[in-house]
């Protein structure tokens, strides 16, 4: 992947002049169609994680503000449900291409927002307007069903949108994340209350002024900032919301499923993953090479399908495990914007002391530090951490068990492909898995052996939009992407229509 245009001086002063907007009043939230202080009057910090300095202050929703947007989803769901599909597909198109005409100040905000290099999001906005566009083309046939015939009977399937759906997303990619969630439920036909991370807000704002600016109309997306401990909560629980939709890590995920269980809401989780790359001794050594590297340290190893246990064939495992060490040790460390950047600053002091943590915990579980191992000194006071690489390490510890979220690999040997199977399903989670081999055949046995909802052979995480999302145990419920999608976010209903001809049982004739 080449870096951006541009260089470090231009893309901060631009940056800057984006952000200005945000310095004044703090932040709060959208609802039915405008901007809205509510009720609230808790306010707290938006940190950068470049230099660790207050971006500007934000407004963390109460049960007034939760209120108001729940209801205003409500409220607007009937009429945006009337749509016609090609009244919709027009209106998501026009989303599409607000979002591209602004792509630059979404993807400079995003970068001082979540300290994800420019070279990744700079391309953020096109993948967002992409998802638009995909499910915008989709909205006229989301109703459709099937046509399942009896004997003297007629049924056939069709599917309305559940109502107002609350979506939840995280801190890492937000703008995008968001899109790949609000534009389903606005096919479909549904209203949204959109709560994003307490640690990157500023994105979702600009995503609420331009579906309000494109034609979506008010009351169909509301946006409500806040801490996910009380306004996520309040969101979860509001009986005015249908369904959730949460990305996120799995501990928060049961709370959620415990939340909206009082109002039987149905939920779809996209959790978190501890994913192996299963590297065999014919695999094309270049190409995993590229694909190891890519999938763990890009976006800050900050990304559910981070491929964050190397698991390679003992025969390989010492030429492999140097050839991924040489990379590591030249990755470019620094500024978001500068266009040079590889790997940024971590989201928040919070999650860096959790990353930090796990080097003294790789010590004293006896795995060995290759490279890395510390925090970036020379880049304070920012959230960086040197990208490392954890050797010679077993499946129990916890370095190769628990989800660090970070830029940091886990190497573990294994003989062949029965032990393989067996540390890669030796973790509570199972989103994705990366098989790399020259036999068909033992790639077709992996991929089915391993405990994943999702498995890419002989390729890094390459997302075509059409196919299933998600993951299985405690990496989520649901999948998103192509019908899928629409599958979480409408009712399937069976009509039953007789022909006249069978018999009607009597009683007390």
């Amino acid at each position: 992947m080449s870096a951006p245009a541009g260089n470090l001086e231009t893309n901060l002063a631009k940056a800057k002049g984006f952000l200005e907007r945000f310095r004044g009043a703090p932040l709060g939230h959208f609802i039915a169609g405008r901007a809205a202080s509510g009720a609230s009057r808790e306010i707290f910090d938006n940190v950068s994680p470049v230099d660790a300095r207050v971006i500007n202050h934000v407004i963390s929703g109460d049960e007034q503000d939760v209120h108001a947007a729940a209801t205003a989803a409500e409220a607007a769901f009937p009429a945006w449900r009337a749509q016609t599909g090609d009244e919709r597909r027009a209106i998501l198109h026009r989303v599409a291409n607000a979002i591209e005409a602004r792509r630059e100040e979404i993807a400079l905000v995003e970068c001082m927002d979540t300290g994800q290099a420019l070279r990744f999001m700079s391309g953020a906005a096109l993948r967002a307007a992409e998802n638009f566009r995909f499910f915008a083309d989709r909205a006229p046939g989301a109703a459709d069903g099937l046509a399942l015939p009896a004997a003297q009977h007629m049924n056939y399937t069709t599917r309305q949108p559940i109502g107002p759906v609350a979506i939840i997303t995280p801190w890492n990619t937000p703008f995008m994340l968001s899109t790949w969630k609000i534009a389903p439920a606005l096919a479909a036909g549904c209203t949204v209350v959109h709560k994003p991370a307490e640690w990157s807000p500023l994105t979702a704002t600009l995503l609420a002024e331009i579906m309000t600016e494109a034609g979506v109309p008010a009351g169909v997306v509301n946006l409500v900032n806040g801490i996910g401990e009380r306004t996520g909560r309040l969101l979860t629980e509001h009986p005015a919301i249908r369904a959730t939709a949460f990305i996120g890590e799995s501990r928060t995920g049961s709370l959620i499923m415990s939340q909206g269980a009082p109002t039987l809401k149905r939920v779809h989780l996209e959790l978190g993953g501890k994913n192996p790359v299963i590297v065999f001794e014919d695999a094309d050594i270049d190409r995993a090479v590229d694909a190891v590297v890519f999938m763990i340290y890009s976006l800050n190893g900050e990304r559910c399908t981070s491929s964050s246990r190397l698991l390679v064939q003992s025969s390989l495992y010492e030429r492999f495990i140097d050839r991924v060490a040489e990379r590591v040790a030249r990755l470019k460390v620094g500024h978001p914007l500068d266009p040079a950047t590889e790997v940024g600053p971590l989201i928040h002091q919070r999650h860096l002391d959790k990353v930090l943590s796990y080097f003294k915990i790789a010590r004293d579980d006896g795995a060995q530090i290759k490279v890395g191992g510390a925090r970036a000194e020379g880049l304070k006071p920012g959230f960086y951490v040197q990208p490392t690489l954890f050797a010679n390490a077993q499946s129990t510890m916890r370095v190769a068990r628990e989800e660090i979220f970070g830029p940091v690999l886990t190497a573990i040997p294994f003989s062949d492909e029965a032990e393989a199977a067996r540390i890669a399903n030796d973790t509570p989670y199972g989103l994705t898995a990366y098989i790399w081999t020259a036999d068909s055949g033992r790639a077709l046995r992996m991929a089915h052996k391993v405990d994943a909802g999702m498995v890419w052979v002989n390729s890094e995480n390459n997302r075509y939009l059409p196919t299933p999302f998600g993951g299985m145990k405690a990496s989520g419920i649901g999948r998103d992407g192509g019908d899928y999608s629409f599958d979480f976010y409408m009712e399937t209903k069976n009509i039953c229509m007789a022909f006249g001809t069978h018999r009607v049982p009597k009683l007390g004739a």
